[in-house]
């Protein structure tokens, strides 16, 4: 019997050979704060190298997750192996079973595919705080220069702080795929930093408004149409970022910044958003003493779930990562009918300082942001896709035409520091109009006083 099974396996791995093929062996990702995964290995179509990725762990610190893809294509010995390595917060992460983790580790497949001595190994860091993005770019380009990411995934705030504290490096003449006219308007802005291009746009987010359709027939596009329209409106009047109001000055040509770069408040532009707010609270449609208790987002969503408003001012993720029926989204109302949508949104930004691995980096971040990949992984996200040719993609062409409509009016808000300048003032005068303790020419002065006072 032994003879006999000797002679049957030996039989056995001579026809393998002779078929060119080699028993296949599972692949195990586990780790300490996730459960075991088994990734099948890619066909021989598409080969891939290694995906590894390492989670955050508390603190943002790593968890020491691995996984791993084989490669059917697999360096030879003699070949370098050549590590890209990427941070993404953990919305992004690749190890996530969720929609938008299998799209990215797909992907990440795919480019290891076109290049098999490369690997590409991400990390998961929180996305602020202790052992968040910035402070770990912060920290490792101090400490450990030699630990930073090749690419990292920064939200627009990030981006600026990240470029002005010199952790980023400028693409001007590393890439031509923002040349390309795919890309809407605000994603452009969102590239861009003091005439310097420091990110490739992934995703993007812009105010809008969210309405139940079976209670308001017509979309409410101009301040008259709110104000006459009977219809409550909500917004987080009470919260310190003012969003609403920002947009609804820029609508009106008031400028968030003076000709020295400043922040300023122009009264008489300032006034009639305020004399909005006072009609539409003389008219019914601003509940006051629910808006002034409306301190956030999530405060104001809340309200409008529970049937306290037919129309809520919200941000378009509110909506895209939990899209309910009876409910659609559009452009916010603004004076005759002009919509002015703020927008912010993700990047890819290059951080390595290892010139050999630059351009590989760049292609990956090309490769990233390729149209057609950003359609699915946009979706996923529940973010607005940076390119237009994205939007063409989605199989629900009715919100395609609403997201459309937002894209392409959406203007990037303005930098950090100028909006944490102009917040509180644009809250409290707001709120004094809507609580009637000012008349808003009064609470427009106010503003534009308290602003430049010392």
């Amino acid at each position: 019997m032994r003879k006999f099974l000797i002679i049957f396996f030996g039989f056995f791995f001579v026809l393998a050979a002779c078929n060119g093929q080699a028993p296949a062996l599972p692949v195990e990702v586990s780790g300490a704060a996730s459960p075991a995964v088994t990734s099948a290995a890619p066909p021989a179509a598409a080969p891939s190298a290694s995906v590894q990725s390492l989670p955050a762990g508390p603190q943002g610190t790593s968890t020491g997750l691995a996984q791993s893809t084989p490669s059917a294509t697999a360096p030879s010995q003699d070949t370098e192996t050549t590590r890209l390595l990427i941070w993404v917060p953990p919305f992004l992460s690749p190890v996530s079973e969720n929609t938008t983790g299998s799209l990215l580790r797909k992907r990440l497949a795919e480019f290891q595919a076109r290049f098999p001595n490369v690997i590409v190994e991400t990390r998961v860091k929180a996305e602020s705080g202790p052992g968040g993005l910035l402070d770990s770019l912060t920290t490792a380009s101090a400490a450990a220069p030699a630990s930073l990411p090749d690419l990292v995934a920064l939200p627009r705030e990030l981006e600026e702080a990240a470029a002005l504290k010199g952790l980023l490096l400028p693409l001007d003449n590393l890439t031509s795929s923002l040349d390309d006219p795919d890309w809407y308007p605000y994603a452009l802005e969102l590239a861009h930093l003091q005439n310097n291009v420091y990110g490739f746009p992934f995703a993007g987010d812009a105010l809008v408004q969210v309405y139940h359709t079976d209670l308001v027939t017509d979309t409410l596009k101009s301040w008259s149409s709110v104000v006459q329209s009977g219809q409550p409106l909500l917004f987080p009047a009470a919260s310190e970022n003012a969003f609403f109001t920002l947009a609804s000055y820029q609508a009106v040509g008031g400028k968030p910044r003076d000709e020295q770069g400043r922040p300023t408040l122009a009264v008489p532009e300032l006034s009639r958003v305020l004399d909005f707010y006072q009609q539409s609270v003389q008219s019914g449609v601003m509940p006051a003493a629910l808006l002034t208790q409306l301190q956030n987002d999530q405060a104001a969503w809340e309200a409008f779930e529970s049937g306290q408003g037919q129309v809520v001012i919200t941000w378009s993720s509110r909506y895209l990562q939990n899209p309910v029926t009876r409910q659609a989204i559009s452009q916010i109302p603004g004076p005759q009918g002009k919509s002015y949508t703020l927008a912010t949104g993700w990047v890819w930004a290059l951080v390595g300082r290892d010139e050999e691995k630059r351009r590989l980096a760049v292609d990956l971040a090309e490769f990233l942001t390729e149209s057609q990949f950003l359609s699915d992984w946009t979706l996923s996200m529940g973010y607005l896709p940076p390119r237009p040719g994205s939007l063409d993609l989605w199989s629900d062409q009715e919100l395609a035409h609403s997201v459309a409509e937002i894209a392409t009016e959406a203007v990037l808000l303005p930098p950090t520091d100028v909006l944490a300048a102009l917040e509180v003032h644009l809250q409290q005068a707001t709120l004094a109009v809507l609580k009637s303790q000012s008349d808003p020419s009064s609470a427009a002065e106010q503003a534009s006083a308290s602003l430049t006072s010392p």
